[in-house]
């Protein structure tokens, strides 16, 4: 796994950093978050590493509100086992974490031009807590959900993050989860990754690198690698956040890289402070 810079080096890095990053996690088959994996330890190391946030606001793939932004503002917002057929070491896993009601609804307000509204019906997916569990395994941090308006384009995400950006001086961690390729129909079980999934995420790794975010942006960029690896795109989504949320005084660091399965991106890219 090439990762740029060390990881040592980007630790150094983060704790001396007066300004949260924001971070964009691949996070795969929910298993992820109860097996020892390379996936698995590098996000416990990334959270070993990140200066302890003030609250961490999350955009997971997983919560697709059509026509609507919605704000979780719950006290404890519970735990979503939104998946089947996993062990019962997954299924019966809670992450206790507070929520930050009057912080959500501040962001809710922030947030009016996209018409968000407030929420309490939600909670934590699995795009969310299963990640958590390895940053912060001590549920120590409050943490809130913002759904993804389906019905919106990708310069509608890009957008949000940019309203969102100010949030990182306040100490919020604004973290994405999805995967940048994301096609259940076309999962391999052999591991042996699809062309076209290796050519899209690698097509992303140079908009990002080149801070090319009009082509990130662009469903046309691509060609047919976009709608190959995204037959939908609430996966990919988050990662277009994330990027809104960075600026030029960022450094672009990739935390895992590789395709799992054939089909799923397991890239996660963090903008941190230089």
């Amino acid at each position: 796994m090439n990762i740029t810079p060390s990881f040592q080096h980007l630790a150094s890095r983060l704790k001396q950093s007066n300004r949260m990053p924001v971070l964009f996690l691949g996070h795969g088959n929910p298993m992820n978050a109860i097996e020892d994996n390379q996936y698995s330890q590098r996000w416990k190391a990334l959270g070993r590493s990140l200066v302890k946030p003030q609250a961490i606001l999350v955009i997971s793939a997983h919560w697709m509100t059509p026509g609507t932004t919605l704000v979780d503002v719950s006290e404890k917002p519970r735990t979503i086992h939104d998946f089947h057929g996993f062990p019962a070491a997954l299924t019966e896993k809670n992450y206790g974490a507070l929520g930050s009601p009057s912080l959500a609804t501040e962001i809710t307000d922030k947030l009016s031009e996209f018409g968000a509204r407030t929420d309490t019906s939600w909670g934590l997916d699995h795009g969310a807590w299963t990640v958590l569990e390895a940053l912060y395994p001590k549920a120590d941090v409050p943490v809130f959900q913002l759904s993804i308006d389906i019905s919106k384009d990708l310069n509608w995400h890009f957008s949000i993050g940019k309203a969102l950006a100010e949030l990182r001086h306040r100490g919020v961690l604004l973290l994405g989860s999805g995967n940048i390729v994301h096609n259940l129909g076309a999962l391999r079980f052999d591991g042996v990754a699809h062309d076209w999934a290796i050519e899209f995420d690698a097509f992303v790794k140079r908009q990002l690198d080149d801070r090319n975010f009009a082509s990130l942006i662009n469903t046309r960029a691509s060609g047919k690698l976009l709608t190959l690896s995204n037959p939908t795109l609430e996966h990919y989504i988050p990662a277009v956040t994330i990027a809104g949320a960075s600026d030029a005084n960022d450094d672009l660091a990739y935390i895992t890289e590789g395709i799992d399965l054939g089909a799923l991106s397991m890239r996660s890219f963090l903008f941190y402070s230089k």
